[in-house]
């Protein structure tokens, strides 16, 4: 996953990989190997040639807001933005009258579906929740409308960029 990272006035471009606890991530060109656990939610431990690093994750309801993280006391605030996502994002009324579709941004697998085809959803309301790298996210609507499909049932394995579910 290819994303861009801003800390304060600062920006890098920042690609991780995960296999099973061992995650690879590159930083401006630097790669970096960890094994990262999940012991409870959005507590991370990082464990890196022999040293353990706590972190906090606070995550945020916006995803143009920054998300705050707190490793071993040191406080920053970080925002991540997904390339992809901005390519595909136009006006708030991009979807009109026509089928939103709700897509997975990465691997993961289908842990609760909150709708029903057929409900009447408003812009933001969750749809389904997706676990992916140990973290479950909540899949929102696009737009105000009625869930048309629900291609997915819970436990089901979904690859990055799967149509989930589509808003009419």
């Amino acid at each position: 996953m290819k994303l861009q990272a801003e800390i304060g006035d600062d920006k890098h471009q920042v690609e991780i990989h995960r296999n099973g606890d061992i995650v690879t991530a590159t930083i401006d060109g630097e790669t970096f190997e960890a094994e990262v656990s999940q012991p409870e939610p959005n507590v991370y431990l990082i464990k890196r040639d022999g040293k353990v690093f706590e972190a906090f994750v606070v995550l945020n309801d916006r995803p143009t807001q920054a998300t705050a993280v707190s490793v071993n006391g040191h406080d920053v605030d970080v925002k991540l933005i997904d390339p992809k996502r901005l390519r595909s994002k136009g006006s708030d009324t991009e979807h009109g009258d026509g089928l939103a579709e709700i897509r997975t941004a990465m691997p993961g697998k289908v842990v609760r579906l909150l709708v029903e085809v057929g409900a009447l959803v408003e812009k933001g309301d969750g749809v389904l929740v997706v676990e992916a790298m140990k973290m479950q996210n909540e899949l929102k609507s696009p737009k105000a409308g009625t869930v048309k499909t629900i291609k997915v049932s819970e436990g089901h394995t979904v690859a990055g960029g799967d149509v989930l579910a589509t808003i009419e």
